[in-house]
């Protein structure tokens, strides 16, 4: 099939010349290039939404818990305190 596109003129001499070293004919290179361009969109899982719990009750962290301090944090989660 013939269609036409409109290309750059600095891009399209690009082409030409990448076309040339690798031996290939524009139209091929377009084809790839368009052809990457599907899989790539295919190739992405759709990602699920992430619902984000909220806490109403007065909203922050639970008392007692220093967000800088990892180590605290962590013995608090795992219940050493």
């Amino acid at each position: 099939m013939r269609t036409t596109i409109r290309l750059d003129d600095h891009f399209l001499r690009q082409v030409k010349r990448e076309a040339q070293r690798r031996g290939e004919t524009i139209t091929s290179m377009i084809e790839q290039g368009l052809r990457l361009v599907l899989a790539s969109s295919q190739a992405r899982p759709h990602r699920k939404r992430v619902k984000i719990p909220i806490s109403r009750e007065g909203g922050g962290v639970a008392r007692g818990v220093d967000l800088n301090d990892s180590a605290a944090l962590l013995d608090l989660m795992e219940g050493r305190q």
